[in-house]
């Protein structure tokens, strides 16, 4: 038998060029889905005065029903995935969540707005990991690390541009362009995907562990509600943590938690494969992964709250000095997928954690006189060391795991990193939050003022600074995953069948 019709050499016949069009249709579905999860944070006050809402409570679950939507099925997208076919499923996900737009802008009250929105996050919520499992699948084996990270350029770009987009709408159109702008966008994500994305043999998989769905989506969408919950309450400057409401979700999210792990260790065919966890090799990557996140989205929630609430920058103006990190991410990201073919993920994500450790260290020292340069310069920072190893981090973990479990990995790391997202904020704010209160009582102020805001800014990064340094010492205990024995590529094996 030829040796060009194995697996791997067939793998190998498929360039970067021959995978583009169904790579963009991919990144146009990812694109719009994590756009939109920090869009919508910037319109709350618009939506406020809008539906004649007293208080910010009600409309604040736009933003929580969307995030635990997406929460509950990320679990479910390596099953449905493995099931149904990737393309399939994918371009449903994507209707749902064009679709759920299309409600959300037609909404006219806030109850509507809040359940459209858990339409959209249910549409939304698989498209991610699936759309990583698919491009891994898709890529030739000696470019992974580059096709990764270009599908990674949206992945940190969008939450970056949502605040400044959403600010320009809000600003000066109306709130419902942030959902109608998401028609045309899907409409053409779907008609891309219908014609390029090749039909990936699905997975003979044995009937859904039912006991895993309802306790997997039930402990990750408990957990990020009582984590979101947590924090610093801004009207009485009190602790939110032992609020009713924040013990009940963390409460239940942790034994949904240990009682998910249970059974999902002692199923033949679990919903989410948690044996991948007695690789040392995932587990440090995964646990570098979390570090990492919490570093970036606290930075994407912190900043633009301290130039809004602090500085008196417009939406528009906060979400526009974010771009340096959005830019820089864009510009890194490419580079560290190229190096990462050639040299693995650890020495990238050494140096992306060094770089991230230096921008936290020039934000904590953010002064009260200091100039839109001071603020911008290490965000463009943080962008870079992001950008450097966030993919090659993502690709290592996936080529960590059997090639059978890639869609139940995805699932796997994404649905931590909505509960990480979530712990990030509600930490950071609750560490901001207790030292502006500190300062307040020190310098006997009714208030915050500008140098207090500063202050409790900068001590919030002072300790994003160990946290990044903890990133960095993970990292050099990351080693190259090991092929097997005559397989050239751990995603050679893969048939992918063109056609419809």
């Amino acid at each position: 038998m030829s040796t060009s019709s194995t697996p791997a050499a067939k793998a190998d016949e498929i360039s970067v060029r021959g995978i583009l069009a169904p790579l963009v249709a991919i990144i146009i579905g990812i694109f719009m889905v994590i756009l939109d999860g920090t869009a919508v944070n910037v319109a709350l006050p618009k939506l406020q005065q809008e539906f004649n809402q007293p208080n910010l409570s009600l409309v604040q679950w736009t933003v929580i029903g969307y995030a635990l939507a997406q929460a509950a099925v990320i679990p479910l997208a390596g099953w449905l995935s493995d099931r149904f076919g990737a393309k399939k499923v994918f371009l449903i996900s994507i209707g749902l969540f064009t679709i759920g737009s299309l409600l959300c802008a037609l909404a006219n009250t806030a109850e509507m707005l809040i359940a459209f929105r858990i339409v959209q996050g249910i549409g939304g919520g698989v498209v991610v990991p699936i759309s990583m499992a698919f491009v891994y699948r898709l890529a030739p084996p000696s470019k992974v690390g580059a096709v990764m990270g270009m599908m990674g350029i949206p992945i940190l770009l969008a939450p970056a541009l949502g605040p400044v987009l959403a600010g320009w709408l809000v600003e000066y159109h109306s709130w419902e362009w942030i959902f109608l702008l998401n028609l045309p966008i899907g409409v053409i994500g779907v008609v891309l995907g219908i014609r390029t994305l090749p039909n990936i043999q699905r997975q003979m998989v044995a009937a859904l562990d039912s006991l895993g769905m309802i306790l997997g989506p039930l402990a990750f969408a408990a957990l990020v509600y009582g984590v979101s919950e947590g924090g610093i309450d801004p009207a009485t400057g009190k602790s939110t943590w032992t609020e009713p409401t924040t013990l009940i979700g963390i409460g239940v999210g942790l034994v949904a938690l240990i009682l998910f792990i249970i059974v999902e260790l002692n199923k033949k065919n679990p919903l989410l494969e948690l044996r991948v966890f007695r690789s040392g090799n995932f587990t440090k990557g995964i646990v570098v992964q979390w570090v990492s996140q919490i570093a970036l989205f606290g930075t994407l929630f912190l900043v633009p709250l301290f130039l809004q609430q602090a500085k008196g920058y417009s939406p528009m103006e906060a979400g526009l000095m974010m771009l340096p990190q959005a830019i820089a991410s864009g510009l890194f990201m490419p580079i560290g997928g190229k190096l990462s073919d050639r040299f693995g993920a650890r020495p990238l994500v050494m140096v992306g954690m060094t770089i991230t450790t230096v921008a936290a260290f020039l934000l904590s020292n953010i002064s009260a006189d200091d100039g839109k340069l001071a603020i911008m310069l290490p965000l463009g920072l943080l962008g870079a060391g992001m950008g450097m190893f966030m993919m090659p981090l993502n690709t290592h973990l996936i080529q960590s795991a059997p090639l059978n479990l890639v869609g139940r990995v995805t699932s796997l790391t994404n649905a931590a990193q909505q509960v990480m997202m979530s712990f990030a904020v509600a930490v950071l704010t609750t560490i901001s939050t207790t030292r502006m209160q500190d300062l307040m009582v020190e310098q006997q102020k009714p208030g915050p003022d500008l140098p207090i805001f500063a202050s409790a800014f900068g001590h919030t990064f002072f300790i994003l600074i160990f946290v990044a340094v903890a990133g960095a010492a993970l990292g050099i205990m990351i080693k190259k995953p090991v092929k097997a024995e005559g397989d050239s590529t751990a995603n050679a094996e893969v048939p992918i069948i063109v056609g419809h």
